[in-house]
């Protein structure tokens, strides 16, 4: 893993985190236990602070930021951020699934137990009522949250990503 201290800040981060060795963390970074940066990806806090919860997977090549003096970048617990999503300068509250691709724009916020869809795009100022399901460029709602979806998607793929971060630090 790359750690880099910028501006006075050195990236923070909890017990039982998994790091890969190409990951990136740089500056304002604040990370709790049990969460995951995998391959490629990039956490840069240098323009803006960037606040992660507990058992937060953050998947391959990813890369979460902010914008100067404007926006801050807030995940809560339990979240899944898909492959290659870019999320940037928005609040992303706890139990959500950011699907593979996906783009959330600054001053975004994305309701608690809520999905966007792979490959969708979240235009700058969204408001994302909990238990929603997004998707499309521009994303839109498509449907409300079943507990099949929170608790078969969302929450399993929090609960596996330890697991499979355990497989790396055996």
């Amino acid at each position: 893993m790359f750690i880099k201290s910028v501006r006075g800040f050195t990236p923070q981060y909890g017990s039982e985190c998994f790091l890969a060795e190409n990951a990136t963390l740089i500056g304002d970074v604040q990370m709790g236990n049990q969460c995951s940066v995998w391959y490629q990806a990039v956490v840069r806090g240098d323009v803006n602070a960037i606040r992660i919860g507990n058992r937060v997977n953050i998947q391959d090549g990813v890369v979460i930021h902010g914008t100067f003096e404007k926006a801050e970048t807030s995940i809560g617990n339990d979240v899944s951020i898909g492959h290659n999503a870019i999320v940037h300068g928005c609040t992303i509250d706890d139990k959500v699934l950011i699907g593979m691709g996906s783009i959330i724009m600054d001053d975004c916020l994305i309701g608690s137990g809520s999905v966007i869809a792979a490959g969708s795009v979240v235009p700058k100022n969204t408001m994302v009522p909990p238990g929603s399901v997004y998707a499309g460029v521009p994303a839109k709602f498509m449907k409300p949250t079943s507990p099949e979806l929170l608790e078969g998607e969302i929450e399993r793929i929090a609960k596996n990503y330890i697991r499979y971060a355990a497989w790396f630090t055996e």
